[in-house]
C-alpha cells in the first residue's frame, strides 16, 4: 500500500501541477481575449461613421446570384442531391475505417495545400472526416455558385468567385482550435501556453496596426534594410521628389559600355531585387560585368498627393537618364523594368520615340508587366466604379492610400499562404513567424500618391488605355505603344496571380520590335523573378523561332522548356546590345557626386 501510494504520487502531483498550469493559462487567455474584444469593438465604433456598408461592392453581385438560384431550384436540387450523395460515401467510409478496414478517401486536397499536412488529417478517422467534409462543402459550394453566376457580367462572375473562395477558406477547419489536430496536441502538450502566447502576439499585431489586425509574416526583428538586406555596394548619385538614384560599384575589371537602369514598381521597394547576397539580381548583375543603376522611389506622404503618373514618367526615368550621362558621360541605356516599373517603361519608350529619342535605350526589358489590362487577373475584382470612389474619397482625406491597404489586397489574392497560415501560425500555435527576407520585403509597404494612383487604377485597369493608340496623354505626347521597334526581352511567370501571364503575353502582339523574346519562368509573381542560378530551382520556357502565335498556349506548346533560373538566358540575350567592354567605371568620376551610401534614406521610410 505504502509502496503503492509512493510510487503513484509523483504522477499525481504532475497532474495537479498541470491542471493548475491549464487553468491558469485559461484565466489568461480569457482577461486577454477581454482586452481584444475591448480594441476590437472601440475601433470599431471609432470607424462605424467613416465605414461603407458594402466596402468591397460585392452585396448587388451577390443579391442577383441568389435570386438566380431561386429561379431555378430544379438545378440547385440537383447539386444538393450530388452533395447528399457524397456524404453518404464519405459516411460509409468512416464507418468502415472506424473498424479497422482500409478505404480509400472521396476527395483529397491538391497537392499545393499545405493547410493539411499534418500526418493525423489523415491517419485520425475523425480528422480525415473533418477534411473531407470540407473539401466535400468547398467544392459543391463553389461549383453551385459558378453554374448560377456564369450568366452574369463578367465582373460580377469575377467578383463572386473570388469572394466565394474567401469565404470557403475562412471556414477551413485547419483555421479553428477544436478541429485542427496540430492545434489540438500544441494546446494539451503546453497546458494552454500556445494560446496564451498566440494572443499576445495578437495583441501586439493590433498595437502595429493601430487598432487594426496587422498580421506578422515574419520576425521583423531578424532583418535591417543596409544591415543584411540591400547591401550591395553602391552610392546615392542623384534624388528629387519622387526617387533616389543608385549606382553600384563594380565587381569585374571590365563592364559593358552601355550602363543598366532598372526601374522597380513603386507599389513595393526596390530592393526586392537586392535583398541577400545569395539571391540579389543586382549583384549578380555587377558580377556579370554590367554598370548597374536602379531607381529607387519614394514611400510618398501628404506632401506628394499631386504628383501624377507624368511626373514618375518625368521625375523617374527620364531624370534618371540624364542623371546617367552626367555620371558616367553615356547617353544611352539598357531599361529593365519590373511590373508597375515595366509599364512605365513601356510608356517612356513610346514618349520617347513620340519625341524620336528613343534611340537613347537600346535595350528594354519587361519583367512580370502588364500593358493590356483586358484580362489583369483577380485584381480586377477590386476596380469598378463604386469601389474606385470609396478609395478616392479615403485618399482624399489623407492624400494617399495607405501601403496596408495595399498590401492587404495582395494578400487576398493568396489568403491561404498569405493570411490564413500565419493566424494558426501566430495566434493559434503561438509561435512566432519564421524569418524569411521576402516576406520581410512583403510586409514592408508603400503608400501610392492620391492623383497618380486614381489615374492608374481608372485608365489602366478599369478602361484599359493603354494599348489604345493615342487614348492615353503623358508628359504631353500621345502614347502609342505600337511605335516601339527597340530590342524587347518580356519575362513572364507561369503562376503569376498580380499579372497573369496570359495577359503580359500581350505584349508580343503590341511591339513592333524585330528582336522580341519572350520567356516564361516558373512560380510565381516574385519567385519566377528572383531565381538566382545556384538555386538550380524551377525551370522556364523559351521558343526557337520569332513567331509569336496570338494564343499564348499555341506559343507554350512550341517552347523548349529548360532548367534552372531564366537570368543566363537573359544575360546571353542582354550582350548583344551591351556594348563592348571598356574600362569599370569607378563612381564619383562625373559630374555628380555621391550623395550617401547605397541603399539610402528613401528606401527606409516605412509606414
Amino acid at each position: 500500500m505504502t509502496t503503492s501510494h509512493q510510487q503513484s504520487s509523483p504522477s499525481g502531483h504532475a497532474a495537479v501541477y498541470a491542471m493548475s498550469d491549464f487553468a491558469r493559462n485559461m484565466a489568461t487567455v480569457a482577461e486577454k481575449c477581454q482586452i481584444i474584444m475591448q480594441e476590437f469593438l472601440s475601433r470599431q465604433t471609432a470607424d462605424l461613421p467613416n465605414q461603407p456598408v458594402d466596402p468591397f461592392n460585392v452585396g448587388n453581385a451577390f443579391s442577383e446570384l441568389f435570386a438566380r438560384m431561386m429561379s431555378d431550384p430544379v438545378k440547385l436540387w440537383e447539386r444538393q442531391f450530388e452533395l447528399w450523395q457524397d456524404y453518404m460515401h464519405l459516411w460509409q467510409n468512416t464507418a468502415h475505417r472506424l473498424i479497422g478496414e482500409e478505404q480509400q478517401p472521396v476527395i483529397v486536397p491538391d497537392s499545393k495545400d499545405k493547410r493539411f499536412k499534418d500526418e493525423a488529417w489523415e491517419q485520425n478517422a475523425v480528422f480525415d472526416f473533418l477534411k473531407q467534409s470540407y473539401l466535400l462543402s468547398a467544392r459543391w459550394l463553389q461549383h453551385s455558385v459558378a453554374d448560377v453566376s456564369g450568366g452574369l457580367p463578367a465582373h460580377d462572375t469575377r467578383k463572386i468567385d473570388f469572394y466565394t473562395r474567401q469565404f470557403v477558406d475562412a471556414l477551413s477547419p485547419s483555421n479553428f482550435l477544436m478541429t485542427n489536430p496540430e492545434v489540438l496536441k500544441a494546446t494539451l502538450e503546453s497546458n494552454g501556453q500556445n494560446l496564451v502566447n498566440g494572443l499576445g502576439n495578437m495583441l501586439e499585431d493590433l498595437e502595429r496596426g493601430k487598432g487594426h489586425l496587422r498580421i506578422s509574416m515574419t520576425d521583423t526583428s531578424a532583418f535591417q534594410v543596409g544591415k543584411n538586406l540591400a547591401i550591395t555596394k553602391g552610392k546615392v548619385m542623384y534624388q528629387n521628389d519622387l526617387m533616389q538614384l543608385i549606382q553600384y560599384e563594380p565587381t569585374t575589371k571590365e563592364v559593358h559600355k552601355t550602363p543598366v537602369l532598372i526601374t522597380p514598381p513603386w507599389i513595393n521597394k526596390y530592393y526586392i531585387l537586392d535583398l541577400q547576397p545569395e539571391n540579389s539580381f543586382v549583384k549578380w548583375l555587377v558580377g556579370q560585368g554590367h554598370t548597374v543603376f536602379i531607381i529607387s522611389w519614394v514611400n510618398p506622404d501628404a506632401r506628394l498627393s499631386k504628383k501624377t503618373f507624368d511626373d514618375y514618367m518625368i521625375e523617374g526615368p527620364l531624370a534618371a537618364m540624364d542623371a546617367i550621362e552626367q555620371i558616367i558621360g553615356e547617353q544611352d541605356i539598357s531599361a529593365i523594368g519590373y511590373c508597375l516599373g515595366g509599364t512605365l517603361l513601356s510608356i517612356t519608350l513610346a514618349w520617347l520615340k513620340a519625341k524620336k529619342q528613343d534611340r537613347r535605350i537600346t535595350s528594354a526589358t519587361y519583367l512580370t508587366t502588364l500593358i493590356d489590362f483586358a484580362e489583369s487577373g483577380e485584381l480586377s475584382v477590386f476596380i469598378d466604379e463604386e469601389q474606385l470612389k470609396m478609395l478616392e474619397t479615403r485618399m482624399s482625406e489623407t492624400g494617399y492610400l495607405e501601403g496596408s491597404e495595399m498590401a492587404m489586397t495582395f494578400n487576398m489574392l493568396r489568403a491561404n499562404d498569405l493570411i490564413w497560415s500565419f493566424v494558426v501560425n501566430n495566434y493559434l500555435l503561438g509561435k512566432d513567424p519564421f524569418p524569411f527576407d521576402l516576406l520581410y520585403w512583403n510586409s514592408d509597404s508603400t503608400r501610392m500618391p492620391a492623383t497618380m494612383h486614381s489615374f492608374y487604377l481608372r485608365n489602366m485597369y478599369q478602361n484599359n488605355k493603354l494599348v489604345k493608340p493615342g487614348a492615353l496623354n503623358i508628359g504631353g505626347m500621345p502614347i502609342d505603344l505600337r511605335t516601339i521597334t527597340t530590342p524587347t526581352y518580356v519575362l513572364s511567370t507561369r503562376e503569376d496571380h498580380i499579372a497573369p501571364w496570359k495577359s503580359t503575353y500581350a505584349a508580343t502582339q503590341m511591339y513592333k520590335s524585330e528582336t522580341l523574346r519572350f520567356v516564361l519562368a516558373a512560380s510565381g509573381h516574385i519567385a519566377g523573378v528572383v531565381n538566382p542560378p545556384a538555386k538550380k530551382k524551377y525551370c522556364h520556357w523559351v521558343s526557337h523561332n520569332h513567331d509569336f502565335p496570338k494564343s499564348p498556349e499555341k506559343w507554350l506548346e512550341g517552347a523548349e522548356e529548360r532548367p534552372g533560373s531564366w537570368w543566363p538566358d537573359w544575360n546571353e540575350w542582354q550582350n548583344k546590345f551591351a556594348g563592348p567592354k571598356v574600362p569599370a567605371r569607378k563612381i564619383g568620376g562625373g559630374k555628380l557626386k555621391p550623395i550617401e551610401d547605397a541603399p539610402g534614406s528613401y528606401v527606409k521610410v516605412m509606414v
